[in-house]
Order: structure tokens, then sequence, then C-alpha cells
């Protein structure tokens, strides 16, 4: 019985230690730094997010086949916010979490819409986990000090059709500006929507 019990409590533990290990040091949450990572880009470059130390990080959830995605990036939007404040020290980051994608296809991609920034494959979801991504786009602002400021949709449009971004409330750009222009941000959270991220 004693023998039993030892067996048992030893399995246990051994259970504990392995799930600790696969998991990430902490999850993303508002007012804590954000996750590290490291992805290959779609040339094949190592992408660490702490090479934008002391720089503003928006990180954009990206699936070229979603229609809510294709919305931002066939009306040249994405590329335009990106441009709009890669002058203003803010590193702008596309992550690819579809189980399908390869750094090849996401060179095809970045070909395809004229993407001159990095495009990152997270094949096997470990850093969509840690950031709790759930569609795409999800977008995630990280400030200078590397704290998460900012999580969920990009605007208050959660249609593909192209004829809403006229009218969109942008959230991801009304935070960076007043996150640059020393103002709290006035909605940190909202709910972000789009195609579900295929883990």
């Amino acid at each position: 019985m004693k023998k039993f019990a030892l067996l048992s409590l030893l399995s246990a533990s051994l259970l504990t230690v392995a799930l600790a290990a696969d998991a990430p040091h902490h999850k993303a949450a508002i007012g804590q730094p954000a996750p590290q990572f490291s992805l290959p880009d779609q040339n094949g470059k190592t992408v660490n997010l702490s090479d934008y130390a002391g720089k503003t990080v928006v990180l954009e959830w990206f699936n070229p086949g979603c229609p809510y995605v294709q919305k931002f990036y066939d009306a040249g939007k994405m590329n335009e916010f990106a441009k709009q404040y890669a002058g203003k020290d803010v590193a702008w980051i596309a992550i690819n979490t579809t189980r399908e994608n390869t750094p090849a296809s996401n060179k095809e991609a970045a070909s395809k819409w004229s993407i001159d920034r990095p495009i990152l494959s997270d094949d096997g979801g470990k850093v969509a986990r840690m950031y709790g991504a759930k569609s795409t786009p999800d977008m995630f602002i990280i400030d200078k000090t590397g704290t998460l400021v900012y999580s969920g949709a990009i605007d208050d449009q959660p249609d593909p059709d192209p004829k809403t971004l006229d009218s969109a409330k942008n959230y991801v750009t009304t935070a960076l500006d007043q996150l640059l222009s020393g103002q709290p941000i006035s909605t940190p959270q909202t709910k972000s929507y789009g195609c579900g991220v295929k883990y």
C-alpha cells in the first residue's frame, strides 16, 4: 500500500514538473510585462521581442486567408497604419498562428500586399496562447517599458465589408495616439473579432 502511494505521489510530481516546463512564464495581462518570445519571420530570420526594447510595439495576429484581415490589407489600411507610426518609434509586427502557415507562405503574403515588416510564424501556437490571441486580427500594444497597455479589437466594426473602414472607430490608433502623447489609454481592453485563431 505504501509502495502504491509513493508511486502515485511520484507520478503526480513528474506530471506537475512536465506541465510547468511546457507552460509559459506568465500570461499576458494589461499593466504587466509583455511575455517575451522568439519566432522566425518570413525571411527565416529569428525575431525576438527583446530586439525592440525601448520601442512601442504593436502585435497583430494575422491570417491571410481571413476576410477580416483581407479587408484591411486589400484596402492598404494596415500598411498605412504601420507606416504612419513607424516614424514615431513604433514597431508593427504581424504574427501568424494558422496551422498551415510557414515562413514561405508568409513571404508570399508579404509580397502580395507589399508588407515590409516582420510576419512571424507561430505554427505551434505557443505565443498566441501566451497572449490569449483569439482571432485575426487580434491586436496588442506594448509600451516602451515593455508593459502590455492594450489588447483587443482593431476597431468597432466587426464586419469584413471594406465599406466599414471609413466609419470605424479605430481602437489601436487611438490608443497609440494617447500613449505617444503621454495620456492614459481611454480604452485599454476590448473584445476582439474576426476569424478564430487556428491553434
